[in-house]
């Protein structure tokens, strides 16, 4: 890893997650269930197969997420978050909200973060355990 410009908290934030496709990547995993490369490459964005593995590489290199091999396709390989990336969960809750009182966006999307929110801290930690007892699982892998 390269040597950080500055010590600032954002500034360290910005260097994992300043770019296009971070977020929407975690956002994936985290969300909406994508564990494979195909499942990810094939969200609504269209992120470009090359710019995805980088990314999925950074990720990776930063603990955010780990990947192992499927255990039913040795060929595949599944993306899981780790505790890093499961601790994002608020800040992705956060920034969905702000979107949704700041940015155009659609109905469907209005209504699933208006539930992650309406929800609060108990559904929160409820998707989160979820996560967590997917990464014990490949972990025992």
């Amino acid at each position: 890893m390269k040597k950080s410009k500055s010590h600032c908290p954002i500034n360290q934030a910005l260097e994992v997650f300043g770019d296009k496709w971070t977020l929407l990547i975690i956002r994936d995993i985290m969300f909406d269930g994508k564990r494979y490369f195909r499942e990810i490459l094939g969200s609504d964005e269209k992120i470009a197969s090359n710019i995805l593995t980088d990314r999925l590489h950074k990720l990776e290199t930063f603990g955010i997420l780990v990947k192992t091999k499927d255990a039913d396709h040795k060929q595949k390989n599944v993306y899981t978050l780790t505790e890093k990336g499961i601790d994002l969960m608020p800040v992705m809750i956060h920034i969905a909200e702000w979107s949704t009182k700041h940015r155009e966006v659609s109905e469907k999307d209005i209504i699933h973060v208006n539930e992650l929110v309406m929800g609060g801290r108990k559904l929160q930690d409820e998707l989160q355990e979820a996560l967590k007892e997917e990464l014990k699982k490949v972990s025992k892998q």
